[in-house]
């Protein structure tokens, strides 16, 4: 049996939010998140920073046959290198389809690890996309975000899994 003070000191550094946060345990919440709050930042005109991203994605097979819903996009780095695409839908083409992929071609800042991104729709269809990958100009791999509900209109719907800037942002909770 262990001593009483070495029995509360362990339980005190185990249960601390501090601890846990030191050890890397804090967890990603895999679901798209509704952020009413996000701007586009200002489009930076800098010669020589533009980079071409690859962009695919992917209609859910729940979703309507087509779409006339307007729908934008946006994704980033940690470092606030933002790529906006205010319109990839063409309601004169076969652009997402129920259970279709579709391939985009964006210019943009180039970034260094893209941990966040955004869809935003538009109208009255409720489309729905399945996953979002974004291929990085000097990756090999592709950055995967998977949805699979239908989006709400009008917000921008996404993830933000870029790291926190410093442990000042974390609230101590005791």
């Amino acid at each position: 049996m262990l001593n009483p003070m070495i029995s509360f000191l362990l339980f005190f550094l185990l249960a601390s939010p501090s601890f846990l946060a030191s050890c890397g345990s804090e967890a990603v919440d895999p679901r798209p998140r509704a952020l009413p709050s996000f701007k586009i930042q200002e489009i930076k005109e800098e010669i020589g920073s533009s980079c071409s991203y690859t962009v695919k994605i992917k209609t859910s097979c729940s979703s309507g046959r087509f779409t006339s819903d307007r729908i934008s996009l946006a994704f980033g780095d940690a470092y606030r290198n933002e790529v906006y695409a205010p319109r990839l839908d063409d309601p004169s083409s076969a652009v997402f389809e129920r259970c279709s992929t579709d391939t985009f071609k964006i210019q943009g800042p180039c970034g260094y690890g893209i941990c966040y991104l955004y869809l935003r729709r538009d109208g009255y269809d409720g489309w729905t996309p399945e996953w979002v990958k974004v291929y990085e100009p000097r990756a090999t791999r592709a950055i995967t975000f998977s949805y699979g509900s239908p989006l709400p209109n009008g917000i921008w719907y996404g993830f933000n899994q870029c790291p926190k800037s410093s442990s000042s942002d974390r609230m101590m909770q005791i």
